[in-house]
């Protein structure tokens, strides 16, 4: 299973904190944007831009990236700090 998790604004739009997908293999972060589409359509412009960071595990992922059972992606929207 995989554990994708949607921080600040992300969260609102999904209206859900966490969702979790059963996958038969490894996958591609891209692969996995297509399911999230697809799961929420209102995520769809902002996981199509370049402002959304995801993470696997912690560490920040390209499309390419694999992801793979036990595995857990952050969508991070952009933020700023001072």
């Amino acid at each position: 299973m995989i554990i994708v998790r949607f921080f600040a604004m992300l969260k609102g739009i999904a209206k859900a904190e966490t969702k979790e997908y059963v996958v038969n293999g490894p996958i591609t972060v891209a692969e996995l944007k297509a399911m999230l589409k697809k799961d929420f359509p209102g995520l769809a412009p902002a996981l199509d831009g370049r402002s959304v960071l995801i993470s696997v595990n912690q560490e920040f992922a390209s499309k390419d990236s694999v992801v793979k059972d036990g595995d857990e992606v952050g969508l991070l929207p952009p933020f700023s700090g001072g």
